[in-house]
């Protein structure tokens, strides 16, 4: 078991490596909507999610959290982002006893209609266009001992642009430790691992006509070939730690360092006060982010029958010069 786990701790960090190397490759990647968390839980504590993730925004976060599902979750977020820009995220987790937690999972991003411009018409041409992106994930997690356990997940990629469409596929993988030392957790996850993805469709195709002493062929079929983007990778790697303040309170708090393929390592931390495990308050702080901050949130839990269980959560993300985000989610256990 030991074995297994420096193994798969060491893959994640040869992964780690490679991400770290491209850290100069600021704005190289597409597919940002990839980025955007989900589980207000979360984002309300900066995003220090990889040690602490233990429901359904584990397919997100840290697919080994799954394995923390004892029973079934589904999950719905709302995230109210700049620019009439929506994304909205469900997912549906069922544990199997001896075989494991699965999870289905769907990511949408909308934006409202923008006018086409032109450069005859720069003003609008009376028509519009509209722009989605979206993720569709199958998660497996699984317990191998009562303190380790692994994850992964397989996402089908697809964004649009007007008549434009690009599609690709991506795998997640991650692992969490329960240390043994009283409550301390470790985590580690690498997301959106997959090939480049690049644009096709009706709008590309052109007619070339040759230039001066290349022939006569004029109106030639020809399309234009947009440039292969990366998907945004990310590995993470982070530790929480739950301290009991009285015999109903519990804080707990978490940090995490982020390396991604196309920015420069981030820092977060984050902190949550539980009352009853039914009462929550959140705070976080991100560090060499460009404009992300301080984020705060807050979290109700109640049983709704014997054994089904509502999760309410908010948070709020200061976005600097972009003003703020919000998030909104409901959850159920069952």
């Amino acid at each position: 078991m030991k074995n297994i786990i420096t193994a798969l701790a060491i893959l994640l960090l040869l992964v780690a490596g490679s991400v770290q190397a491209d850290f100069a490759k600021v704005g190289s990647a597409g597919a940002q909507f990839l980025k955007m968390g989900v589980g207000p839980r979360y984002q309300a504590m900066g995003d220090a999610a990889v040690a602490i993730v233990d429901d359904i925004y584990a397919a997100y976060w840290n697919p080994a959290g799954l394995a923390e599902i004892d029973n079934s979750a589904v999950g719905f977020t709302n995230v109210n982002w700049v620019l009439d820009i929506n994304l909205n995220y469900f997912a549906l987790a069922r544990y199997f006893e001896d075989v494991g937690t699965f999870a289905v999972s769907a990511t949408v991003l909308s934006m409202g209609d923008q006018e086409i411009t032109t450069f005859e018409n720069q003003t609008g041409t009376g028509d519009y266009y509209s722009a989605t992106s979206y993720a569709v994930g199958v998660s497996y997690a699984r317990q191998l001992t009562n303190r380790f356990s692994f994850g992964g997940t397989v996402k089908y990629i697809g964004e649009r642009i007007h008549n434009e469409s690009a599609n690709g596929f991506a795998f997640d993988f991650g692992t969490l430790l329960h240390t043994g030392y009283r409550s301390l957790r470790l985590g580690m996850s690498i997301s959106n691992m997959g090939p480049e993805m690049d644009f096709n469709g009706p709008d590309l195709d052109v007619n070339y006509d040759a230039l001066e002493g290349e022939g006569a062929n004029d109106g030639v079929g020809a399309q234009v070939k947009t440039t292969p983007y990366n998907l945004p990778m990310v590995f993470r790697v982070g530790m929480a730690y739950d301290i009991e303040m009285g015999p109903k309170s519990i804080v707990t708090l978490a940090g995490e360092l982020k390396h991604p393929n196309d920015n420069l390592q981030h820092g977060v931390i984050g902190a949550e006060y539980s009352f009853s495990q039914q009462f929550f308050l959140r705070g976080g702080y991100k560090f060499n982010y460009d404009e992300e901050t301080l984020a705060l949130g807050a979290g109700l839990k109640t049983a709704v029958s014997s054994s089904t269980r509502l999760f309410i959560d908010y948070s709020w993300q200061d976005l600097g010069r972009l003003q703020n985000s919000q998030r909104f989610s409901v959850g159920f256990t069952f």
